[in-house]
């Protein structure tokens, strides 16, 4: 009955499934009747293999097999007369749907020379999508024998590509990070075009790709924090009261308590005024006073007699007055 039943094969179609990328059709003994009618859908295009070379590729549309619609298999088996006994042939359909949604991301971060920062280790993540434009290549350079083909199937080599050509593109660190992170459009814009020519040698086309997010390691990102907080240096006393703050919590979190606290406010402030003095211009030293010339001791005298007289002072305090302005003439 196999015999038998493979005569009578005459419908070919393929409906995919989500990610799936290219399907070999199963027949026994890779026979397919003369006047079979194919299916092709949109988004998906037929291609027929004969001796595992491609032959004929057929658009969206139904189609009746014969020689008259197949040229190049035809001439090549010198198949332009009439027959009708079944041919042997592999045919393999393959999906032009847009595969979307795809996730990226660098494994380990990507060392860069930074303009402004110096050398950086970077992380990036984000999203492509890609589709099969060249039948040719995809089948020769990556699909050959197997008898399918999924996304997932490529999905490592197609992140690794992407690390690769991300780190050609940061490499000339022409571009300072922050720009970068600032400017994430033309970056995918420029990381698109990069990762589009590396996937033209399997027949792939990179529709879209996006770069959602641009990350330092955790302990760059706090030295970067914190240089950033150091622009408050442009107003010293902010600076103090900054230093004081990071003091009292940090001896909040000790355990010596309130103490802890009142003393790390005393370092933090004592630290920031030094700052401040240090930092901040010398003001030039104010000239000296003139000195004034001493005043005769009997002219003081005098006047502390009438102050005594006037009632303004006391005797007593006269008299003091009087024993230690003698004392300075004796």
């Amino acid at each position: 009955m196999g015999f038998f039943s493979k005569q009578f094969i005459d419908v070919i179609e393929w409906q995919e499934e989500p990610g799936q990328l290219a399907w070999r059709v199963p027949m026994e003994d890779n026979e397919i009747q003369n006047g079979a009618q194919l299916t092709v859908r949109e988004g998906q295009g037929a291609a027929f293999l004969d001796e595992g070379k491609l032959a004929d590729m057929y658009p969206a549309g139904l189609h009746t097999l014969n020689t008259e619609n197949m040229p190049i298999l035809t001439n090549l088996k010198n198949w332009d007369k009439a027959f009708k006994s079944p041919f042997k042939s592999d045919v393999i359909f393959f999906s032009f749907r847009e595969q979307t949604g795809l996730k990226w991301g660098t494994a380990q971060p990507i060392t860069v020379r930074d303009p402004e920062f110096g050398a950086l280790r970077i992380r990036a993540f984000g999203t492509y999508s890609v589709r099969i434009n060249d039948v040719t290549k995809f089948f020769g350079n990556l699909m050959g024998t197997t008898s399918e083909m999924w996304i997932s199937d490529l999905e490592s080599q197609l992140r690794s590509t992407i690390s690769t050509c991300l780190a050609a593109t940061l490499g000339s660190g022409q571009i300072p990070f922050l720009d970068l992170a600032a400017n994430q459009v033309l970056l995918s814009e420029t990381l698109e075009k990069a990762v589009d020519s590396a996937l033209e040698q399997w027949g792939l086309d990179t529709t879209k790709l996006f770069v959602e997010s641009l990350s330092l390691p955790d302990n760059v990102q706090e030295i970067l924090d914190k240089k950033s907080s150091m622009n408050v240096l442009g107003d010293l006393d902010k600076y103090a009261k900054f230093q004081a703050a990071e003091a009292m919590e940090t001896a909040a979190e000790q355990s010596g308590g309130m103490a802890g606290i009142g003393a790390g406010a005393a370092a933090g402030m004592a630290i920031g005024q030094t700052m401040a003095s240090s930092i901040a211009p010398q003001a030039p030293a104010a000239p000296a006073a003139p000195t004034q010339p001493a005043e005769d001791p009997m002219v003081t005298l005098e006047k502390l007699h009438k102050l005594m007289t006037a009632g303004v002072i006391s005797e007593e305090e006269f008299a003091a007055k009087k024993t230690e302005l003698l004392s300075r003439i004796g």
